[in-house]
């Protein structure tokens, strides 16, 4: 606290010539959270001014707030005993304080006294609950240091001052100009004075004794002027009591002349109420016969129907106050809309059912218009007819929702019987064009008869234990396929899909759009298109109704949400037979050719993809559809995968090309030529990878189930086929498994020259193996000849048993059983028998390599050269 009071004495007021006589850190009741600081500051300069200064604490800056001088102080309650910590202040108004300290709450109101008893001798203020203690320890001590203060004088009130007239200043000047000894001897002058002032009293008691009949006449002259006074008194108040009744007349004149006001200004409002009520829930006499007979089927009756469900639309929605909507007329005057409305709505309701049922039944445009074009008929007619019922069906919605959900059931089951009829026709259509010519109608055959036919034969054929292998898969022989589909019909297939799923579009989106406009099923509310929406529509008799026609508010993403709801919900009742149809029109292609799920997966994903109402009904079935066609692509992809798994090869004949490698080719020339630029090329990606990579985990397992023909040579041509066909087919994500692939290849090629080529001069690598071990043991190569067992005799022995024709037999009958081994379909020989050269040759340099450097200068040879190994190889071959 002292440095706060150092800090707020520094920068508040020594600045102002102040000083601070007490301070108390305080804050308002019943608020304590604002603190403040009450100072009480002397000004040091003369005249003394008192001020009592609030100060606050803003961020560490202390600033006055306000102020009060000490005149303006009215009374101060100090509230309780000295303990307390709440005391009240009172200027202009009342202020309640709470103290922090109650000692210095104690010093700040004694100083406060102190003050006041000072400097306010008859003003002072009230000081309530002061302890005597306080009061008698400052009087005590005001009244000790007034006696010991020299010259102490009891304060005397101030005289008023009065100036000398120019008479009384001539007079003394006068005075003064007979005393010039005045300045130079005072007590002389002060003598003069005391005489002169003497003489004067004397002379003015006598004046007063002399002039005592002059004041009694004066004294009765008084008596009479305040009698005078009393009746001109009492005539003032007579003619205060006739202006007090004027002006309580005048009084009771004005209120009666604003009630009057107040009364037309009612009435006035009453009559502008009652006037637009009336108008609101006037209905001309036209619309009231409109509405009880109406003429739906003229024109003008029409229109005369439409402006009259207008008309009674906007009376019954009338917003009425609802201290107006219990007059007796008002009632009177609804129930009369609610029959009108009752009568109305059933004449719409028997004309549109009717109008509905008979559109449903008339034969129409049929698909035999456009049977050549493959067309989905649009019923445009049908939506030009009922269009002009477009505002009589909002009419039904917004005032009678009974009739309106009744129309919309009738609508969606007379319509969905029709598109159902042209539906079916259409996909029969498109069968027909997929399969080839059409036959006339009667003769009971077509393409669909003759494959069907094929299918039924081939079961047969496999008898009723077995089943036909499924066309198409990778593992099966084609051989063993069931039809054959030749590209002409799977082209066929996908523009006639492309063309089926193009005619859905316009259809469906054209019947869409016609039942959002003419069901009003883009707007929640039967009278707004905003959030602020009504559930059902308004009037009725009954609360419900009435409380049900209160505005409720909705979020816009649940209003969306709810009206795409509705949209999908009737579509989904007029093309309810879309999908299966759709679905069993895959189907029955999908059994004949499995390649036909890829084309419907790539199709369905474009048009899912490019829809712009993603929310749209044929959206969601094509979506739906999607899902289903994606499955069937990857239970079609697990049968190619498990195919490969459970390929086994004919042990009984030459292996050759495993099924699935060659049958692989026309699979992802196929696959390729589907999924060119589509969005659903990731999916093939996929299916690729954990294809081939099932063949690289199959061919070393089906070259192990072989007994024929070697497993070096299956994987060797398997690989190698699988390599040429990868690098043709150039497939980004199958580069890592091609390069793969021509590693297998070359390991198995090495494999099989290593194991069949063997060492044809067998005696000559034992005996260098011997002369490579005693090296090894320490011996010199320079005198391994002085070795008994690998001497040059030994040596010489060895080489003559290898003559060059000898060699060249070998040779060849080693080439005949390459030729055994090898399949004439992959042309592997010549590259196999260049591996068998190859390493022919590097043994032969190694044998040389050996002699020359064990038998230096001892001029020993083999009988054939380098160049004879070549002919023989190259003779060979042509031979064959």
């Amino acid at each position: 606290m002292t440095a706060i009071r150092h800090n707020l004495v520094k920068d508040l007021f020594q600045p102002n010539d102040e000083h601070v006589l007490a301070m108390v850190h305080v804050s308002k009741l019943p608020k304590k959270k604002k603190n403040s600081f009450l100072c009480i500051a002397v000004s040091n300069e003369k005249p003394i001014c008192v001020t009592i200064h609030q100060i606050k604490a803003d961020k560490n800056v202390y600033k006055k707030k306000r102020n009060w001088l000490l005149n303006e102080l009215k009374s101060v309650d100090v509230i309780s005993d000295a303990e307390s910590h709440e005391f009240d202040i009172q200027f202009d108004k009342m202020y309640k304080w709470f103290a922090f300290n109650p000692q210095e709450r104690k010093n700040f109101i004694v100083a406060m006294w102190e003050q006041s008893f000072k400097h306010l001798p008859k003003q002072k203020p009230t000081f309530h609950n002061m302890p005597q203690d306080w009061t008698q320890e400052t009087k005590l001590l005001i009244e000790n240091e007034a006696e010991a203060a020299p010259g102490y004088m009891e304060p005397v009130e101030p005289e008023d001052y009065l100036a000398l007239t120019e008479r009384e200043e001539q007079d003394l000047e006068k005075l003064m100009m007979q005393c010039e000894f005045g300045i130079s001897n005072a007590e002389a002058f002060m003598e003069m004075l005391a005489k002169d002032l003497s003489i004067l009293d004397g002379e003015n008691v006598h004046s007063v004794l002399a002039s005592e009949q002059q004041v009694e006449q004066l004294m009765i002259l008084i008596e009479a002027a305040i009698g005078e006074a009393e009746r001109v008194e009492a005539r003032l108040d007579a003619y205060d009591e006739v202006l007090c009744h004027i002006r309580d007349t005048m009084e009771k004149m004005e209120e009666k002349n604003l009630l009057i006001e107040v009364a037309n200004r009612n009435n006035q409002k009453l009559l502008a109420e009652l006037g637009q009520v009336i108008s609101q829930l006037d209905l001309p006499h036209v619309h009231q016969t409109a509405l009880v007979d109406a003429d739906l089927t003229s024109p003008q009756g029409l229109q005369n129907a439409i402006a009259a469900g207008k008309a009674l639309l906007a009376a019954m929605n009338a917003e009425i106050h609802p201290a107006l909507v219990r007059l007796a007329a008002v009632q009177e005057q609804r129930k009369r809309f609610e029959k009108w409305k009752m009568k109305f709505s059933q004449t719409i309701s028997r004309h549109l059912n009717n109008l509905f049922i008979h559109l449903g039944n008339d034969a129409g445009e049929t698909l035999s218009f456009h049977a050549t074009d493959l067309i989905l008929p649009r019923h445009h007619s049908i939506h030009r007819e009922l269009s002009v019922y477009t505002e009589l069906m909002h009419w039904c919605k917004a005032m009678d929702r009974k009739a309106y959900v009744a129309l919309a059931k009738v609508y969606t089951n007379s319509l969905s019987k029709l598109y159902e009829r042209d539906i079916k026709q259409f996909f029969e259509e498109a069968k027909q064009q997929i399969s080839g010519s059409r036959e006339k109608k009667g003769k009971g055959s077509g393409s669909n008869q003759d494959i069907t036919g094929k299918l039924k034969q081939q079961a047969q054929n496999f008898g009723p234990s077995k089943s036909p292998p499924p066309s198409g898969l990778l593992g099966v022989e084609r051989e063993q396929w069931g039809v054959e589909v030749d590209v002409a019909e799977r082209r066929r297939f996908d523009e006639v899909l492309e063309r089926v799923l193009a005619e859905l579009e316009p259809v469906c989106l054209a019947e869409q759009n016609f039942c959002v406009s003419f069901f009003q099923l883009d707007v929640l509310s039967p009278t707004t298109k905003n959030t602020q929406t009504t559930l059902d529509g308004l009037t009725g008799e009954s609360r419900d109704e009435l409380d049900a026609t209160s505005p409720i508010t909705i979020p816009q993403k649940k209003i969306e949400k709810q009206i795409n709801e509705e949209v999908r919900r009737m579509m989904g009742d007029l093309f309810g037979c879309l999908e299966p149809e759709l679905m069993n029109f895959i189907a029955y292609y999908e059994k004949i050719d499995s390649f036909c799920c890829m084309y419907v997966l790539v199709r369905l994903s474009q048009h899912v993809l490019s829809a712009e109402d993603t929310g749209s009904f044929l959206s969601k079935t094509f979506g739906l559809a999607l899902v289903k066609v994606k499955r069937i692509f990857d239970n079609f992809m697990k049968s190619q995968l498990k195919s490969i798994e459970e390929t086994k090869v004919n042990r009984k004949s030459k292996c050759g090309i495993l099924p699935y490698v060659e049958n692989f080719e026309d699979f992802a020339r196929t696959a390729e030529d589907i999924f060119k630029n589509t969005d659903r090329r990731t999916d093939l990606d996929k299916s690729y990878l954990k294809l081939v990579s099932a063949m690289f985990e199959a061919i070393p397992r089906n070259a192990a189930e072989h007994q024929k023909t070697p497993q070096e040579v299956i994987k060797m041509e398997n690989f190698h086929h699988l390599y040429a066909l990868l690098s043709q087919l150039k497939i980004p994500v199958l580069d890592g498994l091609r390069k793969d692939a021509k590693i297998k290849y070359n390991d198995a090629l090495k494999a099989y020259v290593t194991q069949y080529f063997g060492r044809p001069l067998i005696k000559l690598n034992v005996f260098f193996e011997g002369v490579l071990a005693k090296v090894a043991q320490g011996v010199k190569e320079s005198e391994i000849s002085y070795q008994l067992a690998y001497s040059k005799q030994e040596l010489r022995k060895v080489i003559r048993e290898y003559p060059a024709r000898e060699v060249k037999k070998g040779l060849d009958n080693l080439y005949r059983k390459v030729e055994k081994h090898l399949c004439e379909q992959e042309s592997l020989l010549q590259v196999v028998w260049r591996a068998m050269q190859e390493e022919f040759i590097q043994q032969y340099k190694a044998i040389e390599d050996l002699i020359q450097r064990c038998y230096p200068g001892s001029m020993i040879s083999l009988e054939f050269s380098i160049q004879d190994i070549l002919t023989f190889f190259s003779e060979i071959a042509r031979s064959h």
